[in-house]
């Protein structure tokens, strides 16, 4: 079956559309809208399958395409799926809506849970362009996308491990994690996922409309730096362990792997005995 690219985007948007939709009903009588991290992860990776079956580009270039997105993808959902929905609580982000929106809540969960389908459909530009594309394939944007996304992969995993390792410990509670890749980013999960957006966008760039597919790791930045990533990630670590969030800020990169700053002296001068 072959699509033309806006063919694509409408099956796209309707079935992402749908799984949001069901994953509301879900979270209503759950009451963990962690579902919706799942649900976006899969659709993404569901969409780059999609788009490898449907497109009508190189079949070699559609099988990296696929191959990528839908690996990442399923591998996200999982991890999201076991490490957080199903083990509780619910995302302190979710859970701050909640007490701030009250009997409000559902109305805006569900244009939430529709705005994440939207995402969807424009995150899926990468994919869409690739698997469009006929230039013959592998070529070099192809090595290079495919190497740059394996870097973010396995940095992701590591890191994601390397922070369910820690949780696990029976002195963490009230500590940072500072350890593996937590030693020289506050979040290196956040840097390696963008760093495999950055790969689809180079699989995509030598298509005739291939620029366009740099929309997408521009966003996922976008979002991480200043929306929904960072930002509340770290007020609510400030909230729960002030101190020892606050020191860790002071000696270690935001996003990008960095070698460790030295304190400040005020703050060695406030903890010596």
């Amino acid at each position: 079956m072959t699509l033309q690219w806006s063919d694509q985007v409408v099956w796209i948007a309707v079935g992402a559309g749908l799984v949001m939709l069901g994953l509301w009903v879900v979270q209503w009588r759950t009451r963990d809208a962690g579902v919706v991290d799942v649900g976006w992860a899969a659709c993404l990776g569901l969409s780059a399958c999609f788009c490898a079956l449907s497109g009508a580009g190189d079949p070699s270039r559609r099988l990296i395409i696929g191959l990528m997105g839908g690996i990442w993808g399923f591998r996200l959902a999982l991890h999201l799926l076991f490490d957080r929905v199903l083990r509780g609580p619910e995302d302190g982000r979710y859970q701050m809506m909640r007490e701030k929106l009250g009997p409000r809540v559902q109305p805006v969960f569900l244009a939430f849970f529709q705005a994440q389908a939207v995402l969807v459909v424009v995150l899926s530009a990468p994919f869409i362009i690739a698997a469009g594309d006929p230039a013959p394939a592998p070529a070099l944007a192809d090595w290079l996308g495919a190497s740059i996304w394996l870097v973010g992969l396995v940095g992701e995993a590591v890191a994601d491990a390397q922070l369910q390792s820690f949780k696990r410990r029976p002195d963490a509670k009230g500590r940072v994690c500072e350890v593996g890749l937590w030693r020289y980013s506050r979040h290196p999960n956040y840097f390696f996922e963008w760093l495999m957006w950055v790969g689809y966008a180079a699989v995509a760039s030598g298509a005739a409309m291939g620029w366009f597919a740099w929309t997408a790791p521009a966003l996922i930045l976008l979002f991480v730096l200043k929306v929904t990533g960072i930002p509340p990630t770290e007020a609510r670590a400030l909230r729960s362990r002030p101190e020892a969030y606050r020191r860790y800020q002071q000696t270690t990169s935001a996003f990008i792997p960095w070698f460790r700053r030295s304190p400040p002296r005020a703050l060695d001068r406030e903890e010596s005995p």
